[in-house]
């Protein structure tokens, strides 16, 4: 290996001898120049120890005017809800959506950023699985293409992140709940999937140690996107092992909270905050069905319309730069306290 030190592309082609045209050829598509050629370039490569910069390489290609757009799961009514809202804005803005679904899957999330590359997309909008999901294989889609993650944040990964603020609307909810009835325990999966469950046990653990209340948590056991059979599973136990030390039950999400429910009505036990009431349950996220649960769900909503347009606008901005801007502000979105008839 040669000690010179090769800074950039025209660096390399000078020192190898191979033309800058041929290069960026081989670079974008190996396959396209000559297997003599193609030795030559993989020979200098190692002699020069040169890697080049692929997101330079891309700010140079035609755009296409299309986005990509990977969810964890469409199965879920979140998840399928804000890609429709996502998919009209780019819509709106002249690109066209490419839409794919990780299936709750780590593998799927890595055949999906495999797929999204060989299509060139302008940038893509990522809301990754969170634990499960290969870090490394986002941080490579990230040199590789202008790209947003939305909902889960990978600390250190990507350009751009558009969520919730998770402090400010657990510590909304925490506050009414001991407000308005007894200190709320926290209902969650020991092993939880979505980065977000984590920051909201953080927060619930801070937001009753300023309210001067001990938290208390009850991990349920259950690693997959079944979140209302967890809940429900879950539940069931504590309540047929009478072993809630509270009548009021904060859950890490809205699917924890109906499978709760459902427990609870299989039980006998009425939820809500009125004469005659056992127990007090609420959630986070103001699912789609929230609303029609049976006592109906209070929760904490996510402005879904202003997380997806952010997402967007944050990515066209790196787009419209030509890809010279590389990073944009990171926002996050105060949630709203959704009373209703279960607490």
């Amino acid at each position: 290996m040669t000690t010179k030190t090769i800074k950039n592309m025209e660096e390399f082609a000078s020192a190898s001898g191979i033309s800058r045209p041929t290069l960026s050829k081989y670079f974008n598509d190996p396959l396209s120049v000559r297997e003599s050629t193609r030795a030559k370039i993989e020979v200098a490569l190692e002699q020069y120890d040169y890697r080049p910069n692929i997101y330079a390489i891309n700010q140079n290609r035609v755009k296409t005017k299309n986005i990509g757009l990977i969810v964890p799961n469409l199965t879920d009514p979140f998840f399928a809800g804000i890609a429709r809202i996502i998919e009209s804005i780019i819509l709106q803005k002249g690109y066209n959506p490419l839409l794919m679904s990780s299936h709750g899957g780590p593998n799927s999330e890595i055949e999906n950023i495999v797929n999204l590359k060989l299509l060139k997309p302008a940038g893509v909008l990522l809301a990754p699985l969170g634990r499960a999901s290969n870090n490394e294989s986002i941080a490579e889609l990230c040199e590789d293409l202008p790209t947003v993650l939305f909902d889960a944040n990978l600390e250190g990964i990507g350009h751009a992140f558009i969520g919730s603020d998770n402090n400010t609307s657990v510590a909304l909810m925490v506050e009414y709940l001991c407000r308005s009835g007894e200190p709320p325990i926290f209902f969650e999966m020991k092993n939880p999937i979505n980065p977000n469950a984590y920051k909201r046990r953080n927060a619930y653990e801070e937001a009753m140690e300023s309210l001067g209340h001990n938290p208390h948590f009850i991990q349920v056991e259950g690693d997959s996107w079944d979140f209302e059979k967890i809940g429900f599973d879950g539940a069931n136990q504590l309540i047929l092992n009478d072993d809630l030390p509270t009548n009021t039950i904060l859950c890490s999400n809205d699917r924890l909270g109906i499978g709760f429910l459902a427990a609870a009505f299989q039980n006998r036990l009425k939820v809500g905050h009125g004469a005659g009431c056992h127990l007090r349950v609420a959630g986070h996220d103001d699912h789609p069905f929230a609303k029609y649960t049976c006592p109906s769900l209070t929760t904490v909503s996510q402005d879904y319309e202003e997380i997806a347009e952010a997402s967007v606008n944050s990515l066209l901005e790196i787009i419209d730069s030509n890809y010279k801007v590389e990073r944009v502000a990171d926002k996050l979105f105060s949630g709203r306290l959704v009373l209703r008839d279960s607490a």
